[in-house]
């Protein structure tokens, strides 16, 4: 019988890759970024939390090197106002990769919240090394100079800023550069420039307007406050200005509507509640205007305007003792205004301290040389004094100020100021040929304080009260002299 041949297979070579030995699996080593998502994801959502939590699980995992993990945590310690510690966090983020740019952006912004100003500047300049056109390095660095009181380099960064991208917040702070140096045609064309650009910013439109009221173009500044004012019909600034210059041509009613707005918005502004003081002041109510103004001085008690005006209403009052007072205070903070120490002598001239009265009346001469209100104050009360000589000195004085003035389209001179000129002059035998030649303002064209009683004629002593009246008439006589609340908003919301 024949045997069963069992098939035979064909025997091949086993293949090279059989023969190698395995090989282990290489292990997994963590992957830095990979909860990057997650942590943005909760950073963006405001969940700070639970941000924390995976930062502080993704920092563990990979032994502090997750360089994003840092740089959120430094942001969310920014935040909650721990200014060192994310101080310290975007150092590490900095020396983890030390050529990134926006890294050294943080350490600097970091060094300028602690008003390291300096030191900021030098890592804003590493950091434009590293990236040439951010233009927000150049925004910042230009800020810091500012801090530093570097105007010029201040302005260069600033322009480099511009060229690079035009902002409306660069255009602010190149426009609060001329402000804080006293050039206010080139910051006014700043604003020009800013406003051509962003013709919609609220805030361009109510500085430009701001800064036409603050010289005097009324036509201007009334159509860029409108136009802040369309766009945003509850901007506080822009109302309070455009109330401000209702309130100085004399419509005070009109003047107290638009602060009813403006109480509603900001109830704790001192430039609002000092306005609506001059308002009720220029409406002869004067217990209502130093309630204004004293709760304007409680929330402001360095702001020498305030202090100026609560000074004119006490003197108006003739509460002597408490205008002195006040215009004590004011003269500490503005040592600079004539006519602050003029109605300081006023009033020590009602409380009968005439020697010193006399050296504020000097002081006054010395700081203002364009005001012949001065001079004619400190003529009546060197006259009372029987000084005649030094009265005619100061008279002639007066005289020519007047005449330097004289050309001024603008300028209109107060009934009562002319009347007590020529009553002066007529007593020191000066001749009837005065240098009155304009015409006269109404009386009632334009609020005014009067003095409370008057001298029946020359031939009798000139009284103190005359003085006291030229001096409150004199916010009515110059526009220059912020005393009925012209130019109080302007001020605060300037600087």
């Amino acid at each position: 019988m024949a045997e069963k041949r069992h098939p035979t297979r064909t025997q091949f070579p086993a293949s090279a890759e059989s023969q190698k030995p395995h090989l282990k699996k290489a292990p997994e080593f963590p992957i830095l970024e990979k909860q990057n998502w997650l942590i943005h994801l909760h950073y963006i959502r405001k969940d700070y939390e639970a941000c924390k939590a995976i930062i502080k699980q993704q920092l563990q995992e990979t032994q502090g090197l997750c360089e994003y993990a840092i740089y959120v945590q430094a942001l969310i310690f920014r935040l909650e106002g721990n200014i060192q510690e994310s101080l310290e966090l975007f150092q590490t983020c900095a020396v983890l990769s030390p050529q990134c740019a926006d890294n050294l952006k943080q350490v600097a912004r970091s060094l300028f919240l602690l008003g390291k100003h300096k030191a900021a500047t030098e890592v804003y300049n590493e950091a434009a090394k590293l990236n040439q056109k951010d233009w927000e390095i150049y925004h910042n660095l230009g800020v810091c100079y500012i801090y530093l009181k570097q105007f010029n380099k201040a302005q260069d960064q600033l322009h480099h800023a511009l060229h690079l991208n035009r902002h409306d917040l660069t255009y602010i702070m190149l426009g609060k550069i001329h402000l804080l140096v006293g050039d206010l045609d080139k910051a006014m064309e700043i604003y020009k420039k800013a406003v051509e650009f962003s013709p919609e910013n609220t805030e361009l439109l109510t500085t430009l307007g701001l800064l036409y009221l603050q010289v005097g173009i009324y036509q201007k500044a009334f159509e860029h406050l409108g136009n802040a004012l369309t766009y945003d019909p509850v901007n506080y600034k822009a109302i309070l200005a455009a109330g401000s210059m209702m309130q100085t041509h004399g419509d005070f009613d009109v003047a107290l509507t638009k602060y009813r707005v403006v109480a509603s918005a900001v109830p704790e502004s001192p430039p609002l509640w000092n306005n609506i003081g001059m308002c009720f002041f220029g409406k002869k109510k004067y217990v209502a205007a130093i309630s204004c103004l004293k709760r304007a001085n409680y929330l402001a008690p360095f702001d020498w305007k305030i202090l100026y005006n609560l000074g004119l209403v006490h003197l108006t009052m003739q509460q002597y003792a408490s205008a002195f007072h006040f215009l004590s205070a004011a003269i500490n903070f503005q040592p600079k205004m004539g006519e602050l120490y003029m109605l300081l002598a006023v009033a020590l001239t009602n409380l009968e301290d005439t020697e010193n009265a006399k050296r504020a009346y000097d002081e006054a001469v010395r700081l203002d040389k364009y005001n012949p209100l001065i001079n004619l104050n400190y003529a009546v009360l060197l006259y009372n004094q029987g000084e005649k000589r030094d009265a005619l000195t100061q008279y002639q004085e007066m005289e020519k100020k007047v005449n330097l003035l004289k050309d001024s389209s603008s300028l209109e001179y107060d009934s009562e100021m002319v009347e007590m000129a020529q009553k002066l002059g007529a007593a020191l035998q000066v001749g009837e040929a005065l240098v009155w030649t304009k015409s006269v303002k109404d009386p009632k064209s334009k609020q005014r304080t009067t003095s409370t009683s008057k001298a029946s004629g020359f031939q009798q002593p000139l009284g103190s009260n005359q003085a006291l009246g030229q001096a409150m008439s004199s916010a009515a006589a110059y526009s220059k002299l912020p005393s009925v609340g012209k130019e109080r908003s302007q001020m605060k919301n300037l600087s």
